[in-house]
C-alpha cells in the first residue's frame, strides 16, 4: 500500500494533464499512487491521459458509467483509494515538488488532525504562478470555518479513517463541494494547516469555481452552509442577511453608478486624467 493516494477527477480537462503529471512524478516523496477518475469525457481526454502516462503503474484510471458530476465522483475517488492518506488534485492544477513530503510529514506530526492543507498559488492559463492566496489556521467552529475567504485551501488532504466518521462528500453538490466536507472534517476532528505554497491553482475559461462560474459557486456553497446549519441545528439566517445583497438593491447600485460615469463632469474629469479608476467602472 502507498503511503499517499493522489485523487484525480477528471471532466474534459485532458489538454491540461501534462503539466499536472510531471508535477507528480517530480515529487520528492516517492510512495503514491494516482487515482484518476474520469466523469464520462466527451473529448480525448482519456487517450491524452494514457498516452502521457504511459506504463506507469502508479497511476490507475477509472470511468463513471456516465457524468456524475463532480460530488459523485469526488466521493467515489476516496473509494477506490488504497492510501490511508489522500488528496485531492486537479488535473489542471499541479503540485509544488515537496508537497506530499511536507503533508506526510505533518500527518505524521498530528495524528489526531483529520485534515492538513496549505496555501495556494494563483496562476494564469498556463500555469505560471501570479500571487498566493494564503489560507488560515481553524481553531473553532466559528466563521472561519464557514470558508468565504479560502481559510481552508488546497493543498487539503485527510485521513480516511477520520473522513468516515462524517457523511463523506455530498453527490448531490454540483460546485463547492470542497467547502461542504472541509466543514465537516473540522466538526469531527482538529485540523492543520501548513504556511508552505504547496498547490498550483490554474484560473482558465473552463475552471469550475471561477471566472464565469464564480456566481454558481456561491450559490452551491450556500447550499453546503444551509446543510451545516441543519447538522448542527443552529440558525444561519443573519449570516445569509449579511453576505446577500438583494437582486433589486443590487440594480439600483449599477444604475446609480452608470448615472455617475455619463455625467459630464466624470467624462470631463477622465479627459483630463484626473479619474484613474474611470476606465475600470
Amino acid at each position: 500500500m502507498s503511503k499517499f493516494s493522489v485523487l484525480i477527477a477528471n471532466y474534459n480537462n485532458g489538454h491540461f494533464f501534462e503539466k499536472c503529471y510531471q508535477s507528480l512524478i517530480a515529487q520528492t516523496e516517492k510512495d503514491w499512487e494516482a487515482v484518476i477518475l474520469d466523469d464520462g469525457s466527451t473529448d480525448d481526454s482519456l487517450e491524452v491521459i494514457r498516452k502521457i502516462i504511459g506504463d506507469d503503474t502508479r497511476f490507475k484510471i477509472n470511468m463513471n458509467d456516465q457524468n456524475r458530476g463532480i460530488g459523485y465522483t469526488k466521493k467515489r475517488l476516496i473509494q477506490l483509494a488504497e492510501s490511508e492518506i489522500c488528496g485531492f488534485l486537479d488535473p489542471d492544477d499541479a503540485l509544488t515538488e515537496q508537497a506530499l513530503e511536507f503533508v506526510l510529514k505533518t500527518h505524521l506530526e498530528y495524528p489526531e488532525a483529520g485534515m492538513v492543507y496549505s496555501n495556494l498559488v494563483f496562476c494564469d492559463e498556463h500555469l505560471n504562478p501570479k500571487s498566493v492566496h494564503k489560507a488560515k489556521q481553524i481553531t473553532g467552529l466559528d466563521q472561519s470555518y464557514f470558508n468565504f475567504n479560502g481559510e481552508i485551501s488546497h493543498f487539503a488532504t485527510f485521513k480516511k479513517k477520520i473522513y468516515e466518521k462524517t457523511s463523506g462528500i455530498d453527490p448531490f453538490l454540483k460546485i463547492a463541494e470542497d467547502k461542504d466536507w472541509y466543514m465537516k472534517m473540522c466538526e469531527v476532528a482538529p485540523v492543520q494547516y501548513i504556511d508552505e505554497d504547496l498547490y498550483l491553482y490554474r484560473i482558465h475559461q473552463n475552471g469550475i469555481s471561477t471566472t464565469k462560474n464564480t456566481e454558481k459557486a456561491l450559490f452551491w456553497h450556500w447550499v453546503a452552509l444551509i446543510k451545516m446549519a441543519e447538522r448542527r441545528n443552529i440558525n444561519i439566517e443573519d449570516l445569509f442577511l449579511e453576505n446577500y445583497i438583494p437582486k433589486n438593491k443590487y440594480n439600483y447600485a449599477l444604475d446609480k453608478l452608470e448615472r455617475v460615469k455619463n455625467s459630464r463632469w466624470a467624462k470631463l474629469g477622465n479627459k483630463l486624467g484626473l479619474f484613474k479608476i474611470f476606465k475600470y467602472l
